[in-house]
């Protein structure tokens, strides 16, 4: 006899459709949910009545907002009206829904553009509002700031609402974006090098000397911590990273995805190539308090985001 799932309740997701989203559909936890991940058919997020109309309608136990307009340093930087205020708006209009409809429960993904361009690493929570943002998506960070800051104002306001936010690292995973155009540093880690591999290249070239460090956290990752979240969310921190708590070299994610494809060529600097940052690593205090921890290894998490690229991402 097959007994049914019980279910925690109704779980609405924003950004469904998003690398986020998806994993966190395809993680086995999400079956324990009733689980709703509207199209923009079903709930336009930048139409303030229609969102309050679908959530009214539906009733969820809690909202997970995953949703956002999203693109690397180039689109920020030509488009930074819409990654201003379209963001603003989608926060704005399903926060607001989940509050005027009697929603007690909100978690919120927010990203460490949040965090001032001068801060020092590891970045702690309390950070936020202390310093001048990065300019090149300083549109994008206000935006998840405002989101942020309107969930702790809720909860000012009535402390029996949990509105509580989530502070991922860099991702990268399944369902990514490997076109080099449009991919963060990973994902084009990951195309560059099976290029190399499918046509024989003895060599590979790294911008700047590779040692400037960053912190990938595998998207099915996130999705774990999320939906753990949304089951103890009375007892998580009002803000919180989520994230590795170290960093890896650039050069480092290089020789991992080499070891991960099996290419054995050689390594190449050009020193004359910009690098960004230094480095920009999350303190990790809460979440380890909270006893979670990120459980795929950086080759596994390669490995799970090759196969994806070979399998969908280059049909």
């Amino acid at each position: 006899m097959v007994m049914e799932t019980e279910h925690r309740g109704t779980l609405l997701l924003t950004g469904g459709s998003g690398m986020v989203g998806r994993n966190i559909q395809e993680h086995p936890k999400a079956s324990q949910w009733h689980l709703l991940a509207p199209g923009s058919a079903e709930m336009n997020l930048m139409d303030a009545e229609a969102v309050r109309a679908y959530v009214a309608e539906h009733e969820p136990d809690v909202i997970v907002h995953s949703a956002g307009q999203v693109g690397g340093i180039q689109a920020n930087m030509a488009h930074p009206v819409a990654f201003l205020e379209r963001n603003v708006a989608m926060g704005r209009n399903i926060i607001m829904a989940a509050q005027e409809t009697g929603v007690r429960q909100f978690l919120n993904l927010a990203s460490t553009c949040m965090y001032p361009r001068e801060a020092p690493n590891p970045l702690t929570e309390d950070m936020i509002l202390t310093g001048p943002l990065e300019p090149t998506n300083e549109g994008y960070a206000l935006a998840k700031i405002m989101a942020t800051r309107l969930c702790q104002y809720i909860n000012r306001e009535n402390p029996d609402l949990n509105y509580k936010t989530l502070i991922p690292c860099n991702l990268f995973g399944r369902y990514d974006k490997f076109d080099p155009k449009h991919s963060h540093l990973l994902p084009a880690i990951i195309h560059k090098m099976h290029i190399a591999l499918t046509e024989g290249a003895a060599e590979v070239e790294i911008w700047g000397a590779g040692t400037a460090r960053r912190e990938f956290m595998y998207a099915g990752d996130l999705a774990d911590a999320v939906l753990r979240a949304a089951e103890e969310i009375e007892d998580i921190p009002e803000l919180m990273n989520i994230g590795l708590g170290h960093d890896y070299t650039i050069n480092d994610y290089y020789q991992a995805v080499a070891e991960v494809i099996g290419w054995q060529g050689q390594f190449v600097h050009d020193l004359s190539q910009p690098v960004g940052m230094m480095q920009k690593l999350t303190d990790s205090t809460l979440q380890t308090q909270w006893g979670w921890a990120p459980p795929t290894t950086l080759k596994d998490a390669i490995a799970k985001s090759y196969a994806f690229y070979l399998n969908e991402a280059s049909t």
